[in-house]
């Protein structure tokens, strides 16, 4: 089983550990840099993502099924990815994190400090109502 990475950032060594122990991937497959550019910078006046996309798609179509697909990014741009993964009988994924802040306050200014550390990869779900 291998799993397609599509984020604008790296895997954590954490979560490239629970992607072979948990998931049980033998392979992870990150977009290369063109199309990582591609993901992470989703034009927001484009009325459809369907043709800008298409790239993407055609990375993914080398993907079999039972392969996973870790889909963060852009609302409507994961939104397609996860629909195409369902459709090919890929399982998508998203890595779930626990959050911490912390603020400091210096006079009038507040500086806000931001920690997030992996928990797991939890499977999209279809509604089935």
């Amino acid at each position: 089983m291998r799993l397609f990475v599509l984020l604008s950032h790296e895997l954590s060594q954490q979560q490239i550990r629970q992607a072979h122990e948990v998931l049980g991937v033998g392979e992870i497959l990150t977009l290369p840099e063109g199309l990582r550019k591609t993901w992470s910078s989703i034009p927001p006046h484009l009325e459809s993502l369907r043709e800008y996309l298409e790239p993407i798609f055609s990375w993914l179509s080398q993907a079999a099924p039972g392969d996973y697909v870790l889909a963060q990014g852009d609302f409507g741009a994961v939104f397609l990815v996860v629909d195409y993964a369902f459709s090919r009988g890929l399982v998508p994924v998203y890595a779930t994190s626990e959050r911490r802040h912390r603020e400091e306050k210096a006079g009038e200014e507040v500086k806000i400090y931001k920690t997030f550390r992996h928990v797991r990869f939890r499977r999209y779900e279809r509604w089935e109502g």
